[in-house]
């Protein structure tokens, strides 16, 4: 047995750091699930003997051997967990499900029994109390201010039965929001809806073809299968003639995880309450005043100020909106219409195609993936000078993955980007980034470059077509890589500070701005063209897109507010939640654009804020749109690919990740804080009084 014992541990792949793979990439090819929990087990032992080390040193805290010998800690957990918890999003199974929540409250153990340990709290207090003696540098001093941050916010200050109540909420939290992603993972998988070929009217030839292959690979030739995929539902609901197979799709996506073995009610609202006990704990009034306690916006009314400052001036326009639509409805109808949730997106990009003969479908034939490919990664390219080679050697997670080696300008090594662009059972629904191996200059002053992957869920190709996408995920593509680029790009000391590991209501800047490019005619001619014929994107097809971007954006705009509010509703809560419906109901009213229906919610799918790092910080979107439409207007001042600010932007902005307060970097980049008249003028919003004139600022 012991020698069975040591022969499995040499053979796990993460007991080491990883060789023999280019770059030290992940060796997806030898990792089986056996692999993880052992590897967890070992690096949650050594984790803590390095903590017990900081603790039993003799000497006096230091800066060095205490809140720097800590931010290296853990490597081998890290390790571990780097490639665990990506592939539990977007490659995972029972076995990798079962196993998330058997380590989830070992996981949850370790992080509490560092930040409630004494000794180490004191080394950490020490320094704190010493900083304005020491000799700092900006990261430096951001990193101290973390660490100080981190235990007083996770329950340093806490004595007696006070700390062990801390410990088991804090377990307590983790397992819910585990299994209310694994919920909604599990309940989308379960969804066929199987039609017949007269139930297709109006579906465009691609939705058409990619629901009969999926009932073809079932072994039902002849039948259609459409599931609740996000692409293949957004299609459905924009294009089906059919109002009442429109209703059911959408009564049956709006309505999951309510009901049977993957109900997220209880599991939502015992969150919610979770957290209210733990900001109480900690001496706040509620988990919103916990929460952006470490954010630019600070506390809830500056969040408030904002979301209900952007209602104001957009409800108007919205009104409009709807009007001009229920009015083009009931003529194509012939027929008073009132418009329904379910027929928002149908008669939508019927009144866009008729102002504009706009169909997104009719763009497809010029977005074929790789030549998006080539276009974003082009940005890139034209930006930043950097360059992207596909690398066969890298191993990858699955066949549908690509990898690509990044280098920069004078041809340095920056990186590696891996992506994942299908859906698949697998996956979870929408889109992020993540990272396999964050950047950091290690403690022999080696700068070891970042591994991040962009993940998305795009149109799959059929037997006769390639992927061809709309401008929709075209802009999806664009977010991610945004994201990616912030942790490609990160040149810092420290892991933790580094990439994407920015104030939650900063993070979003990156990816944003990206979008701004997919109205630029500049940038479209550089790659959009048709699949078929070579043929570049008419110059016409280029102005309507560009025309149609403000299209629906009061719309758009609300739907963002009502799930912020809803967000910071939950968040914002002093006692438990009994109607988990009518509070839902209750907190979107200001915004609602429909009348309620029965049986249809958000929360318990809204995976963002119950499973992901968005509670009371969904915000962060619009918060982080007048940074974006602000920092754009900066480069259009200029030229949309202006070699100067595109430097100034990656060096403010992308490169220097946490490093400093996130108001700071951006002021030095744009030369003042932002302002909403740049987002203003970009919606074609106009008289907004009502609404602050900068969010830089905390009160």
């Amino acid at each position: 047995m012991a020698a069975a014992s040591i022969m499995s541990q040499a053979q796990n792949p993460f007991f080491e750091e990883f060789k023999g793979t280019p770059h030290g990439t992940t060796p997806f090819d030898r990792i089986t699930v056996s692999d993880y929990e052992p590897a967890i087990d070992r690096g949650i032992t050594l984790g803590l003997e390095e903590v017990d080390k900081i603790v039993a040193n003799p000497e006096s805290p230091t800066f060095e051997n205490t809140v720097v010998a800590l931010a290296r800690s853990g490597k081998d957990l890290d390790r571990v967990l780097n490639v665990f918890y990506p592939l539990l999003s977007s490659l995972s199974d029972d076995a990798m499900m079962e196993l998330s929540m058997k380590i989830t409250p070992r996981l949850s153990d370790y992080s509490t029994k560092i930040s409630l340990n004494e000794g180490l709290w004191k080394r950490v207090k020490a320094v704190h109390d010493s900083g304005d003696t020491l000799r700092l540098t900006p990261e430096d001093k951001t990193l101290l201010k973390r660490t100080y941050e981190s235990f007083t916010r996770n329950g340093a200050l806490l004595e007696g039965a006070d700390r062990d109540t801390y410990a088991k909420l804090s377990s307590r939290l983790s397992e819910l929001t585990t299994l209310f992603g694994q919920n909604v993972l599990k309940e989308v998988n379960t969804y066929e809806i199987w039609l017949k070929s007269d139930d297709l009217a109006g579906l465009p030839e691609s939705s058409v073809e990619a629901a009969a292959l999926a009932a073809k690979e079932k072994g039902r030739d002849g039948e259609y299968l459409f599931t609740l995929d996000q692409p293949v539902y957004v299609a459905f609901m924009k294009y089906s003639d059919r109002p009442d197979l429109r209703e059911k799709m959408y009564r049956l996506y709006t309505g999951r995880n309510t009901k049977g073995e993957y109900n997220n009610l209880p599991v939502m609202k015992e969150i919610a309450e979770t957290r209210l006990k733990l900001a109480n704990l900690l001496g706040y009034k509620t988990y919103a005043d916990y929460s952006l306690a470490t954010t630019m916006a600070a506390n809830p009314d500056n969040v408030y100020r904002l979301l209900n400052s952007l209602r104001d001036a957009y409800r108007p326009a919205q009104e409009a909106e709807f009007k001009e639509l229920a009015e083009f409805a009931s003529g194509l109808e012939g027929r008073p219409v009132k418009i329904m949730p379910w027929d928002y997106s149908y008669y939508a990009n019927k009144l866009k195609n008729a102002k504009y003969s706009y169909d997104e479908e009719a763009l497809r034939p010029y977005f074929e993936l790789n030549n998006v490919i080539g276009g974003v990664f082009g940005l890139a390219e034209k930006l930043y000078g950097l360059k992207f080679v596909k690398n066969p050697d890298i191993p990858v997670y699955h066949p549908d993955v690509t990898a690509f080696d990044v280098m920069d300008r004078d041809g340095s090594f920056l990186g590696v980007i891996y992506t994942d662009f299908f859906p698949r059972s697998s996956k979870r629904p929408g889109a992020w980034m993540t990272e396999f191996k964050g950047h950091e200059t290690t403690a022999e002053g080696v700068n070891s470059r970042p591994q991040v992957t962009i993940v998305m869920n795009f149109t799959k190709p059929t037997d006769s077509k390639p992927s061809l996408l709309t401008p929709y995920e075209v802009e999806t593509f664009l977010h991610e890589f945004g994201h990616g680029l912030h942790g490609l790009l990160a040149n810092t000391k420290y892991a933790s500070l580094a990439g994407t590991n920015v104030l939650r209501d900063f993070v979003e800047l990156p990816s944003q701005f990206n979008e701004n490019y997919l109205t630029e005619k500049e940038f479209l001619d550089g790659f959009a063209r048709h699949y078929q014929t070579g043929e570049p994107i008419p110059a016409e097809l280029v102005d309507r897109i560009i025309a149609t971007s403000q299209f629906g954006a009061a719309y758009a705009c609300l739907r963002q507010l009502n799930f912020g509010l809803l967000d910071m509703a939950w968040h914002t809560i002093t006692s438990p939640v009994d109607d988990a419906a009518a509070f839902e109901t209750a907190a979107g009213k200001s915004v609602a654009m429909f009348d309620p229906v029965e049986g249809s919610m958000s929360s318990p799918t809204f995976s963002h804020i119950f499973a992901g790092g968005y509670a009371a910080g969904y915000y962060s979107y619009k918060w982080a749109e007048v940074l974006d439409a602000d920092a754009f207007a900066h480069f259009k001042e200029h030229g949309i690919f202006d070699p100067a600010t595109a430097a100034s932007f990656r060096e403010n902005i992308l490169s220097k990740g946490g490093t400093e307060d996130p108001a700071v970097l951006y002021r030095r980049f744009r030369g003042h804080d932002a302002t909403i008249d740049a987002l203003l003028e970009r919606d074609g919003i106009k008289n907004t009084p009502s609404i602050p004139s900068d969010i830089n600022h905390k009160d």
